[in-house]
């Protein structure tokens, strides 16, 4: 029986490597970042820290991003975790990944021995079938050589964050997350599909510094700039 060849996800052309889910023409069609701040991942005017970080630092160190909130990565992330689309977590991922060993080339991450995901509510997850940013985490653990474990679990459900205000989001998210592993001294990098106003993410990388972890580097795939 002959197998069906892998198609790239945007010219549906059949791939070279099957892994790499886009031909290395559609790879550069993903429109490309402005400079960002490597701790906040906002629009800055260099690769150095933003005034904003400088006044008011996040509780994490860096954070690396693939691409703004805007096609084609965030219909990829829509597909991802609404339409059951789990063949484009290895694709995303790996876009991840070379987004992040290019800030290690750089010197703006430390070698990972952790890496995490924003938990889902066991009742969100069971509904979905599964946590989309554990479907990205885990094969990058696997490509950095590190541990990945489900180490933060969240507590309580509360309204879902994408129809909240930034206000509003810190308030839903109090004393909803649990950390049920030690991280003391570990270098975690904690995987979200998108971060909006950086409310989720910065409960929980409270929570892992408070617990003894070395830093906190954030990924993900989407950041609303």
């Amino acid at each position: 029986m002959l197998s069906i060849p892998a198609l790239c996800w945007l010219c549906r052309l059949p791939l070279q490597i099957a892994g790499h889910g886009l031909c290395s023409r559609c790879a550069t069609l993903i429109p490309s970042l402005p400079p960002l701040c490597p701790c906040c991942a906002l629009p800055a005017s260099g690769t150095s820290l933003c005034g904003r970080c400088i006044r008011h630092p996040p509780p994490w160190q860096s954070m690396t991003c693939v691409s703004d909130y805007r096609p084609p990565i965030s219909d990829w992330v829509l597909q991802l975790k609404f339409s059951r689309a789990t063949a484009l977590r290895v694709m995303l991922a790996r876009l991840l990944l070379l987004k992040l060993l290019t800030n290690r080339r750089d010197n703006r991450l430390p070698r990972i021995d952790l890496v995490l995901s924003v938990p889902l509510h066991r009742h969100r997850a069971w509904r979905r079938g599964y946590n989309q940013a554990a479907l990205i985490a885990k094969p990058l653990a696997r490509w950095l050589g590190c541990e990945y474990r489900e180490g933060v679990r969240r507590r309580r459900q509360g309204a879902v964050q994408h129809f909240l205000a930034a206000a509003a989001r810190k308030k839903n998210l109090r004393g909803a997350f649990h950390l049920e592993m030690s991280v003391h001294g570990r270098h975690i990098l904690l995987i979200d599909d998108v971060v909006t106003t950086g409310s989720t993410v910065t409960e929980i990388s409270r929570i892992l510094l408070a617990q003894g972890a070395a830093s906190v580097h954030i990924g993900c795939l989407c950041r609303t700039l």
